[in-house]
């Protein structure tokens, strides 16, 4: 039995300012801090001289009808470009060097046409808070698709806002990852390089945001956007070893779409694992540019993703801090990083980094679970000890789409586990020493309240379990009809029903020793009856039978839980997995996917939701 703290509210804070060095400097210093707007005359260089140039500048609070160079926008951390010769909009990440192309924003009209060449654009805000262009396209056919592109003062995003023809935001950024963060199980992690070579295009299941990790670990294109009626599609080209992920496209549905740029040295990592690595410690080649909750999404087998969080090690104890999400609290490991959790056992976590921020990994040596294939680590939220200027996926999710549609999304009402009554160990460890010591008339009264409380924690997890059996039973009538409509669906929807059986087969491996709560409140009676007035020599042996055959109950029930959650948190993911592969499944993808989502939510604290 174990306990799972979580972290404080002051986690999901967002302060838009320029991101600083930390851990010994990692953070490209930047001149210019506020809005800036300038006219080149002419084409401006690939490496946008920011600090020291012969361009126009136009003043704040003056608007402009046209250019007569490329259009240049800053706020000290990103830059946009609108060249009159190019069809997109270039965000720069600004650098001590100058400013450096890391994503074009392309647009799309409502039949899906990419624009081709530049018809018209203006300057329509020049404030201290922030700068608009509008800008208007063509396409082959000569049909005109407009967009408002806003950048704000010292923050990393760029608001599309759609005009007349607009259909979709393509969003240009190549590399080999793209993940879809999941905050109430696994990210959906997809490296271009281990799908099919004839797939030309991908679609990803539409959860808000989508992460296209690009550069040399210096950038992350974060996408967010409040339509989740499309998925999201992902182009890809090359193959082998070099095959990539070159770019997203999101329907506008006529909302907006935020596009981030994360940008430092080292603010994504990768590496390859073998099965050969499994226990060995291991240092990254990798060292975090500011503390945060860096996620580590670990491959496992049948392409699904395994997310982590790094502990970060205090300076004075050598114990760890687990950062969690929700607001009341963090957890803490000792400095031999053992952890429990239903299903794994112990175990030492397999993520960490030392004081410095320097990053190690000791994958998983388990039967149970094996990690082989890519790692991708990023940060995902704040920690108390990230710096306010510095930027996370939390923090922009929150600065784009608004603090209550953020926690909508985050649903941390449903991240909040649950805690009922007395855990079967603690009943034991309670009566145990009142036995012990011949105590039990004298507290006949605490006896009798653990022997309640024990009957309210087995009926709790009994509870859960039951919960994902429903779940499980109905999920399978859902598939079974759809089986019947969908005969070209057959191998998917086969997949999916053989992975949800898995709960059953679960529970009918445990079932002799899970008992039941009938069983348990039997038991209860009979202690009641023989053992808790009861001062003979044998008392105290009596007592440990009964605590001793309530743990073993506890024990599978915790076990069972556990096992059940990894089944739905699998059933999940791959159904997005399969979605990317097959777009013909959406219909029922989603589906899964937002019924897991409500099996998962308020889970027991022995399920171990978060490891």
């Amino acid at each position: 039995m174990r306990c799972f703290l979580v972290i404080p509210s002051a986690t999901f804070l967002c302060l838009c300012l320029p991101l600083s060095a930390t851990f010994g400097g990692g953070a490209d210093a930047k001149g210019r801090t506020g809005i800036a707007v300038w006219d080149t005359g002419q084409p401006a260089p690939a490496v946008l001289p920011l600090a020291k140039n012969n361009w126009t500048a136009i003043p704040l609070e003056k608007t402009a009808d046209a250019f007569m160079g490329d259009a240049v926008l800053s706020n000290g951390r990103i830059a946009l470009v609108l060249r009159q010769r190019a069809a997109a909009v270039e965000v720069h990440a600004v650098k001590t060097d100058g400013a450096v192309a890391r994503i074009r924003l392309c647009l799309q009209s409502a039949a899906s046409a990419p624009t081709v060449s530049l018809e018209r654009a203006a300057l329509v805000e020049n404030t201290k808070g922030g700068a608009t262009l509008q800008a208007t396209f063509k396409t082959a056919k000569g049909v005109e698709v407009a967009c408002k592109f806003r950048i704000k003062r010292g923050d990393s995003t760029v608001q599309a806002e759609p005009g007349t023809g607009a259909g979709k935001l393509r969003v240009e950024s190549s590399g080999r990852y793209v993940v879809l963060p999941d905050f109430f199980a696994d990210d959906i992690a997809i490296d271009a390089t281990r799908l099919p070579p004839a797939l030309a295009t991908i679609d990803l299941p539409s959860e808000n945001f989508v992460l296209q990790m690009t550069g040399q670990g210096d950038a992350v294109a974060m996408s967010v956007f409040e339509n989740r009626q499309q998925d999201v599609k992902v182009t890809l080209e090359g193959s082998g070893d070099q095959r990539i992920v070159t770019g997203s496209e999101i329907g506008f549905e006529g909302k907006k779409i935020w596009v981030a740029l994360l940008h430092a040295p080292r603010i994504w990592h990768s590496l390859e694992l073998k099965s050969a690595d499994s226990g060995k410690i291991m240092p990254l080649n990798w060292k975090m540019p500011f503390p945060a909750q860096w996620r580590v999404d670990f491959t496992r087998a049948g392409d699904l993703t395994d997310s982590w969080e790094m502990l970060l090690q205090d300076q004075k104890d050598g114990a760890y801090l687990k950062p969690s999400w929700l607001g009341s609290g963090d957890q803490t490991l000792p400095p031999d990083r053992h952890r429990w959790n239903t299903v794994l056992g112990t175990f030492p976590y397999p993520c960490w980094s030392d004081p410095s921020g320097q990053g190690y990994l000791q994958p998983l040596k388990s039967k149970v679970l094996q990690f082989a294939g890519p790692v991708v680590v990023y940060p995902i939220n704040r920690v108390k000890q990230t710096p306010l200027d510095a930027f996370t996926v939390v923090d922009v999710m929150r600065n784009t789409l608004g603090v209550a549609p953020c926690e909508h999304i985050l649903d941390l009402e449903g991240q909040k586990s649950e805690y009922k009554g007395r855990a079967t160990c603690g009943v034991r460890d309670k009566l145990t020493p009142i036995y012990a010591n011949n105590q039990q008339k004298e507290k006949r009264g605490e006896v009798d309240k653990t022997l309640d409380e024990g009957l309210i924690f087995v009926k709790h997890i009994r509870g859960r379990i039951t919960r994902y059996v429903e779940f499980g039973h109905k999920m399978r009538e859902y598939l079974a009809e759809k089986k019947k409509t969908h005969a070209e669906l057959a191998d998917f929807i086969t997949e999916m029903d053989r992975l949800t059986q898995e709960i059953d087969n679960k529970v009918a491996a445990r079932a002799a020793k899970i008992k039941t709560p009938e069983h348990v409140a039997k038991m209860n009676e009979e202690f009641r009856k023989n053992v808790l007035d009861y001062d003979g020599p044998d008392a105290l042996q009596r007592c440990r039978d009964y605590t001793q055959a309530l743990v073993v109950i506890g024990d599978n029930q915790d076990e069972l839980s556990g096992e059940c959650r990894w089944v739905v948190k699998t059933l999940r993911q791959r159904a997005g997995i399969l979605l990317a592969r097959d777009p013909r499944v959406e219909p029922i993808a989603s589906e899964i996917r937002a019924r897991t989502q409500q099996a998962l939510r308020n889970p027991a604290n022995h399920e171990g939701a978060r490891h």
